[in-house]
């Protein structure tokens, strides 16, 4: 699943196609995603400019304006989508759609073989939408800090990777960055978030937004769907110190890594670096 590097990756990849272009008209092949493409999608969009593309957690959110109104197109990639900036006249694909078709013939094509992900017209004041509103800080921010952290686990029994990957506490840590941030600040992942310390908690905020920035700048984390907008893959993966590497050696230590369950999900962690 795309996880915040790289919805941070295909926002700056189509980010320079489109800004500024006004849209020609839009194509939706299938509507029924998670939730219904917004009915009226192509006339909403027709004739707008696109002013900005910004992120908000996995959240990609289109600014549009038209005849003096502004709104938002909500964006999300699902569990296998990707966005493509279309130059040229490719036929869409089985799993294409949508097409955001610009004046200039540039095209935004929208693939999701699982349909998982949505495309929403939000309208004005995007951020209240529920899906927005509720959100934690973004973990790059000034917001997302140590003070915040411990604040936020005080009476937290729940395990310590649990909650840093709680949308409401932070967003954008999924389960490969923040498996990593916990190796690199030293905590086991089913440690009680109320029993991490201040210290420990002061090295994941460093090691996460270290992680995200270094994913970021890799283009993401390619593991089986992502592609980013630019159609290149990401190349984080070939730097996962632990993440899918249960019964290998630990790279600091030599312990062998293991892997339990948590939530459902692999946690691969170091029983010896790891407290």
């Amino acid at each position: 699943m795309p996880e915040l590097p790289e919805v941070e990756t295909t926002k700056r990849g189509i980010e320079p196609h489109l800004t500024s272009k006004h849209v020609s008209h839009v194509i939706v092949r299938q509507p029924k995603l998670r939730w219904p493409i917004t009915d009226n999608l192509e006339s909403i969009l027709d004739g707008a400019r696109l002013n900005t593309v910004e992120r908000r957690a996995k959240y990609l959110l289109l600014t549009f304006e038209k005849e003096g109104t502004a709104g938002a197109l909500m964006i999300h990639l699902g569990m296998s989508g990707n966005l493509r900036v279309i130059q040229d006249d490719a036929a869409p694909q089985k799993h294409d759609h949508l097409d955001i078709v610009f004046e200039d013939e540039t095209t935004l094509r929208y693939c999701d073989p699982r349909r998982f992900g949505c495309v929403l017209w939000l309208g004005e004041n995007p951020l209240s939408h529920n899906l927005l509103a509720h959100l934690g800080p973004e973990p790059l921010s000034e917001s997302f800090n140590t003070d915040y952290l411990w604040q936020r686990s005080r009476g937290k029994s729940s395990a310590v990777k649990k909650f840093v990957m709680d949308q409401k506490v932070v967003v954008g840590i999924g389960n490969i960055y923040a498996t990593e941030a916990l190796f690199s600040a030293g905590i086991r992942p089913d440690k009680p978030a109320s029993k991490v310390t201040k210290a420990q908690y002061q090295k994941f905020v460093s090691a996460a937004k270290l992680i995200l920035e270094n994913a970021i700048h890799q283009g993401g984390t390619t593991l089986k769907d992502f592609i980013g907008g630019d159609g290149k893959p990401g190349y984080f993966a070939q730097e996962l110190l632990t993440y899918g590497r249960a019964g290998l050696p630990c790279i600091t230590c030599n312990t062998t890594l293991k892997d339990i369950k948590l939530n459902n999900r692999a946690s691969v962690y170091c029983p010896k670096c790891q407290k």
